[in-house]
């Protein structure tokens, strides 16, 4: 961080510490985000146990695309800004990887051709990786565990031929979870 961008109030964002505090000013350290793509889980899962895991698939595929737009929602609510400053470096890598787990989305498409449950043990695998980059968005070790966390369940869901539901439910028990476990660490780093 060597240029010294300037953030929208006009100050310097000189170190990593700055840009991550940032960050989690902004978006609750990343919690609500989580809260909601486990709910948005939940729902997927729900839809695969009381109608079919092909409308789960569909379900978690549309409902994908709201998480972050119900993510600053539901921050805006909590009193969040939901908007990092412009200077800080962070936010283009934040885009990058969002990017990046977008072009994988595909991937897990075609498995459900194969069988529905695989999309979402590919999707675990797909958001799993994309968490390991908020430890550095936010400088939050606890994105490693749950990146680690949800990769190892997609494993596991596969090799036990969990299907679709179970493995949307999944996904939505360690979301929910570590969101819960981040916003209260969140919480408390703020007090």
């Amino acid at each position: 961080m060597s240029q010294n961008p300037t953030d929208q109030k006009g100050t310097k964002i000189e170190t990593m510490t700055q840009a991550q505090n940032d960050m989690q000013k902004a978006y609750a350290g990343g919690s609500l985000g989580a809260l909601v793509s486990g709910s948005v889980w939940l729902v997927a899962a729900i839809v695969a146990f009381w109608v079919s895991s092909q409308t789960a698939v569909w379900t978690l595929f549309f409902g994908g695309m709201l998480i972050h737009p119900l993510g600053m929602v539901v921050g805006k609510l909590a009193g969040f800004s939901g908007q990092h400053d412009k200077g800080n470096p962070l936010g283009q890598s934040a885009m990058e990887g969002t990017l990046f787990m977008l072009l994988c989305i595909p991937l897990a498409l075609l498995l459900s051709l194969q069988n529905h449950a695989w999309f979402f043990q590919g999707m675990l695998l797909i958001i799993g990786g994309r968490y390991l980059t908020f430890a550095t968005l936010y400088g939050n070790k606890t994105y490693w565990l749950l990146g680690g966390v949800l990769g190892a369940a997609a494993f596991l869901l596969f090799f036990i031929k969990a299907d679709a539901a179970i493995s949307a439910l999944s996904g939505s028990t360690i979301e929910i979870g570590f969101g819960i476990i981040l916003f209260l660490g969140f919480k408390r780093s703020i007090t």
